[in-house]
């Protein structure tokens, strides 16, 4: 049986993979340019948000400098947030004074050590009275997300007050956001491949579709593409229609056309034959001769356009077994005189892809000419072989071994040529094993010629298997 396995859909160089792997491909880049779009905004977002929060620290802290009375740098006492008195716990005020002498600081209890650095300094610079911020490192090292605002009371004093925190806080926010916003569009991302492969799937079911009816057509269940198509494959199936037709025309013309110039040399020869026959002399010997190979030849060729019509229309499909097993029994009976022992071995149930006119003549001729040199024994044994790739074509095997005298390797290359007799003492005009020969080639199989294992020649037929037809529906 034919087990030749369709080969996958998303196979590399498939039409299916192509459209997928340039739909994820596209996918990738959009998903990576809005996830960073994304992170990005999230994270300004989320840095505004933390400015904001310093920023009501920063003006209450300003609200004191601008009401203190003396000269003292002022404790703010309103911010009501206990991580300012918590040694190093990230969170830190200062005060700078600039007057006339050196630069007064005072800072929260947080600040055990240290100081907080100015952005100024840092040459991050904004409007005189508006909020400054920036990224700078913190009395151990660590990061801090810092505000600072400037405040002029006159007489040459010029306060900045700075607003710490420590930047792990937003860092750990801000992860927590990116984690999440990774898994989203992964799932997105496998959401839409596989919407992707669905849609590639529904899409290309005609070209699918398409594919298995040219198969039926190949094996004889169909004549045609029939059925509705969308709107651009139309054109293929209209193409594709045409070029059957097209085949058949050509086949039948060329039938036609093979046939009637046989039968019109079939009366001219058959009046030369009939007027050598009334004389002896060499002259109508040789013309009768060579007339009669003209016959051969005529019949030949005849044989072989039918052959080859038939093989290039819609093959039908037929059982092998009832075939092998009938023909057994016919050369059995045609040969009793030689009490020959004819033994079929069948191994697989298999189907021949093609007429069984053709099955039986092959396999008749090869069978005949086993039992008209055997001595007492033919064997015939029927399997199917094994292809070579998934993809490839099925056939089966008919072998057909005897216990005669065999052929000389030298003369088997001899089988193939056209009406070549391989032997004058037994009757026949020579054109059996050439049909056979040709016959197999016409259906993509092989003839061969090789020695028996039981002393005489082996003739291997290989021929293409197909799968059983479908059951008849009962009416």
């Amino acid at each position: 049986m034919e087990t030749a396995s369709r080969p996958s859909e998303y196979a590399p160089g498939s039409l299916a993979f192509r459209l997928v792997l340039s739909a994820m491909g596209i996918t990738l880049v959009v998903l990576l340019v809005v996830g960073f779009v994304l992170s990005s905004l999230y994270r300004t977002a989320a840095e505004r948000a933390f400015d904001r929060r310093l920023d009501v620290y920063l003006k209450t802290i300003v609200a004191e400098v601008a009401n203190a009375t003396d000269d003292a740098l002022p404790e703010p006492v309103a911010l009501g947030d206990p991580l300012f008195a918590f040694p190093n716990s990230g969170w830190y005020w200062q005060i700078t004074l600039f007057s006339n002498g050196e630069p007064r600081r005072r800072s929260s209890r947080s600040l055990v050590q240290g100081t907080l650095p100015l952005l100024a300094a840092q040459g991050i610079t904004g409007r005189p009275g508006l909020m400054r911020q920036g990224y700078v490192k913190g009395p151990r090292g660590e990061a801090l997300r810092l505000a600072e605002r400037d405040v002029d009371l006159g007489a040459n004093e010029r306060y900045v007050v700075s607003v710490a925190a420590v930047a792990s806080e937003l860092d750990e926010e801000i992860s927590a956001f990116n984690l999440a916003l990774a898994g989203t569009l992964v799932v997105l991302a496998c959401a839409f491949l596989l919407v992707v492969m669905v849609q590639v799937r529904f899409g290309l079911m005609p070209l699918t579709r398409i594919s298995k009816v040219l198969a039926d057509v190949r094996s004889g269940k169909a004549e045609r593409l029939d059925g509705p198509y969308p709107d651009e494959i139309v054109p293929l199936v209209r193409e594709v229609n045409a070029l059957i037709d097209a085949n058949k025309e050509i086949v039948e013309r060329a039938r036609t056309h093979v046939g009637n110039l046989a039968h019109a040399l079939k009366t001219p020869l058959s009046v030369l034959m009939n007027e050598a026959g009334t004389r002896d002399d060499p002259l109508a010997v040789r013309v009768r001769d060579q007339a009669g190979v003209m016959r051969d030849q005529v019949a030949h060729h005849l044989e072989r356009a039918r052959m080859a019509a038939r093989v290039s229309m819609v093959a039908s499909v037929c059982e092998v077994t009832p075939v092998i097993t009938a023909l057994a029994r016919t050369m059995e009976k045609i040969h009793r005189t030689k009490d020959l022992a004819i033994e079929v071995h069948i191994r697989d149930d298999v189907h021949f892809r093609g007429e069984q006119q053709d099955l039986e003549e092959m396999v008749g001729n090869l069978v005949d000419n086993a039992c008209k040199w055997a001595s007492s024994r033919v064997e015939l044994e029927v399997c199917v072989g094994q292809p070579k790739s998934p993809g490839d074509r099925v056939f089966f095997h008919v072998i057909i071994d005897d216990d005669g005298p065999g052929l000389d390797p030298a003369r088997r290359v001899d089988v193939g040529r056209r009406g070549r007799r391989l032997d004058e003492s037994k009757p026949g005009s020579g054109l059996g094993l050439s049909i056979v020969h040709e016959l197999a080639l016409l259906y993509g199989g092989r003839f061969e010629l090789s020695s028996a294992p039981i002393g005489g020649l082996r003739t291997e037929l290989v021929l293409p298997a197909a799968a059983p037809p479908p059951p008849a529906a009962a009416s």
